[in-house]
């Protein structure tokens, strides 16, 4: 009995410090829109929102572009822009955004965010390549291009999905991005007209090691995916593992504080926020919007479960 009580608080004290040691990342959801609107969104920022404490990950959301500035964007380790369109930044937001990305900060942008600012050449470089235009929502298949990445690791090699199969204004490629998935085009139709070389094999998602926005010496990484328009989508449970592996991909990139002291942006040390902003319940509220602090230190947070699990296990044992 007593070696195996002394096993078990062993086992407590290393996996005390491993969860100890894990470090709670900032990314900030930007889901604002000047042009067409998805349904989907509010159901996006929930299902990202339910999954952030399984990657230690806190995810704050807001439409208010006065929150773009360099105090704010200056406590995210990442910023996810969600379907946006149109013009959804005026000129001092996008001074900020350009110095965030200039100090390291990561970028991730989903479905129509390739749709937005479209005359801010640093933001389409962030991104990868703008949206040109889609055929109509229908049944598809999405081969995946590269595997290894966390992305795409748990993915079928022939995805078969119902999206909008977009097309691109450019390649990609051209700016040093890797594509990881590709709309197979013999497995729906597209009347076209189709007027810019996007490359080959047709991009889909892809990341950037280093987001070519950015202008300074330690960029952060990008990711995008164009997938993500409907509701059902987003309560995948495959979608979201190609979602949530994109985001903790990105967020390794070591330039932002949840991984790397000496960064210039991102969470500090315990995840703990100097925000001005007040949280608000709404989702879509004018203002950041975040969990409250009970939510992300009882049931929602991965240190809480492993010690749920831990109590039952000596429980059981004496």
């Amino acid at each position: 009995m007593f070696s195996t009580t002394l096993q078990l608080f062993i086992l407590i004290a290393q996996l005390s410090f491993l969860v100890s040691a894990q470090q709670l990342a900032r990314v900030l959801i930007y889901s604002a829109t000047a042009e067409y609107r998805h349904d989907s969104i509010p159901t996006a920022i929930q299902a990202l929102r339910e999954r952030g404490p399984f990657i230690n990950v806190q995810f704050d959301n807001t439409e208010d572009q006065n929150q773009f500035n360099d105090q704010i964007l200056g406590q995210y380790d990442a910023l996810l822009f969600l379907d946006n369109t149109g013009e959804v930044l005026g000129d001092s937001g996008k001074a900020a955004l350009q110095k965030y990305l200039n100090l390291g900060g990561n970028f991730i942008t989903v479905h129509s965010a390739s749709d937005c600012l479209r005359n801010t050449t640093f933001y389409g470089e962030e991104v990868g390549a703008y949206f040109d235009y889609h055929p109509a929502l229908q049944n598809a298949t999405v081969d995946v291009i590269d595997a290894s990445h966390p992305s795409t690791s748990m993915l079928p090699s022939q995805w078969h999905v119902q999206d909008e199969m977009y097309n691109f204004k450019s390649d990609p490629r051209s700016l040093g991005a890797v594509v990881l998935l590709s709309a197979n085009e013999s497995s729906y139709t597209d009347p076209g007209p189709r007027t810019y070389n996007q490359g080959t094999p047709h991009p889909t998602a892809w990341y950037q090691e280093h987001g070519a926005g950015a202008q300074g010496d330690n960029p952060g990484r990008s990711f995008y995916t164009s997938l993500g328009h409907l509701n059902e989508t987003w309560q995948d449970d495959l979608f979201m593992a190609h979602i949530t592996g994109g985001i903790t991909w990105t967020l390794q990139s070591n330039t932002t504080k949840a991984y790397n002291s000496s960064g210039q942006v991102g969470s500090s040390p315990g995840g703990s926020s100097s925000s001005s902003a007040s949280p608000k319940s709404s989702a879509t509220s004018a203002s950041v919007s975040s969990p409250n602090r009970a939510d992300r230190t009882t049931a929602s947070s991965p240190s809480f479960a492993w010690w749920m699990i831990i109590g039952t296990i000596a429980f059981q044992s004496l």
